[in-house]
């Protein structure tokens, strides 16, 4: 159902609004812990090293992809906002080109570069063959990852956050069990499990198409609206390209974090990967806050409601500094049963790494929710200076600290590397806040202002 996010309690709207993309997100960690758990169990730990080795690659094309459609949205949000019907089906015919561009571009450097990349991560040569052929079903399966990001960005632009979710259960159910079927009775290895995502992946898409077929004619689109115009589609990019290369920077310190693990054994990256995916699930409350913000502030931002903004701001971090506590407790109580639960016949030293990482992380998930709140408020009213500069800082100080610490205190140092680059993350985008809000303030209110009432609402009423 489209929902207007402009009107209402700020902190209600936002927790409405994120409570089916925090269903949606656990479900589509799901959808990567099947990987992990299936391939664990039936496969052993070698396989699953060798996914979680080459994760980190995948994990880059993927945030950039994520990244790069958030930023089409974003623009797509701001017009519905505005009530701008011509803007918004402009937005997503200049967003499906500028996605199609992409997921060709990224799948062909993912296909070509993929084993210099392994090796170049230090990826140990007796997972080298099995990383290849996981990561290169995976490369081929970017192109419909970022349809479906396209796709359900749309749909949440518009205030829906529901729809998503049914296709996304659905398909990480289909996920698992492609997973077990391919791995388990055709006996095709890890390359079974990065067939069920691809398989899944392409299903929630055309699920997707089918739906804005079906229920939104605000998303559908004639030859008239096809017209491209340079000028748009900058506008689009200037939003984008900054978000995509922002999360690639994020993605990139990743690999750099991983490829020093990899340096340590096959025990160490195994209660690594497996911590990780803990980590993910546990954090999944913050960062739906997060994405909904983004609509949130995309839609008020084009409304020009700046107000709005920096109230739903301050409501969302006093929830996410409770919030972050819950979960900190929760996962220092009962991560090492988590980790076990990944590992076939419960190998006590890996179990006990996977803890250690998780006993360091916790204490900073505050800081990370911080990020997910203001970054996206930035980038949903299109300022991506700051988000950028902080991906930046994160890439400098994970890496720093990754190489410095490792070398100094061993594999430890690897599990404060992100927690670091937290702390400094988070700094960077609330001075850009403050500074963001404050230029606002006297000039960007009015301006917006103005352009809202250039708009023509009679052109057609929005539901």
């Amino acid at each position: 159902m489209i929902k207007d996010l402009t009107r209402g309690t700020p902190l209600k709207l936002i927790v409405q609004f994120a409570f089916p993309i925090l269903i949606g997100n656990i479900f589509q960690q799901f959808f990567q812990i099947s990987d992990i758990l299936i391939v664990g169990r039936l496969l052993g730990v070698e396989a699953l090293a060798a996914v979680g080795a080459s994760a980190p690659i995948f994990f880059m094309f993927l945030m950039i992809a994520f990244g790069f459609t958030a930023g089409l949205t974003i623009i797509t949000a701001q017009k519905f906002g505005a009530r701008n019907v011509t803007g918004i089906k402009s937005s997503v015919f200049h967003s499906t080109l500028a996605a199609l561009i992409l997921g060709t571009l990224v799948a062909i450097l993912l296909v070509f570069f993929l084993k210099p990349i392994l090796k170049l991560m230090n990826v140990p040569s007796e997972i080298l063959e099995q990383s290849y052929i996981f990561m290169l079903i995976l490369g081929i399966a970017i192109i419909p990852i970022v349809f479906y990001n396209l796709l359900s960005g749309f749909i949440r632009a518009l205030g829906d956050s529901k729809t998503p979710l049914y296709f996304l259960i659905f398909s990480s159910i289909l996920n698992i069990v492609l997973n077990f079927v391919f791995i388990y009775y055709f006996k095709w290895g890890v390359a079974g499990s990065a067939c069920g995502t691809f398989a899944s992946v392409v299903v929630s898409a055309i699920a997707c198409i089918w739906f804005i077929k079906k229920r939104i004619p605000l998303l559908q689109l004639t030859f008239n609206d096809c017209k491209y115009n340079h000028q748009f589609m900058m506008e689009h990019l200037r939003v984008a390209v900054p978000m995509a290369l922002q999360f690639s920077i994020l993605a990139l310190s990743m690999m750099i974090v991983q490829s020093v693990c990899n340096s340590f054994g096959t025990e160490v990256i195994a209660g690594f990967t497996a911590a990780m995916r803990i980590e993910q699930i546990s954090t999944q409350p913050l960062f739906a806050f997060g994405i909904a913000f983004a609509t949130y502030a995309a839609q008020n931002y084009g409304a020009a409601l700046i107000r709005r903004i920096r109230q739903g701001v301050r409501q969302c971090l006093v929830a996410c500094l409770f919030l972050s506590i819950a979960t900190s407790l929760a996962v220092r109580f009962f991560g090492a049963n988590w980790v076990a639960i990944f590992i076939e016949n419960g190998n006590d030293n890996i179990v006990n790494i996977g803890q250690q990482y998780l006993m360091i992380s916790t204490c900073f998930y505050f800081f990370l929710s911080c990020i997910f709140i203001v970054r996206n408020a930035l980038q949903g009213m299109g300022k991506t200076k700051f988000p950028l500069i902080s991906g930046f800082i994160e890439l400098i100080m994970r890496s720093v600290a990754v190489i410095y610490l490792s070398h100094k205190i061993g594999y430890t140092g690897v599990f404060w590397a992100g927690p670091i680059a937290w702390l400094g993350g988070a700094v960077v985008v609330l001075i850009g806040y403050w500074w963001v809000i404050k230029k606002l303030k006297p000039r960007d209110m009015k301006e917006i202002f103005l352009k809202k009432q250039q708009i023509q609402i009679q052109e057609t009423a929005i539901n």
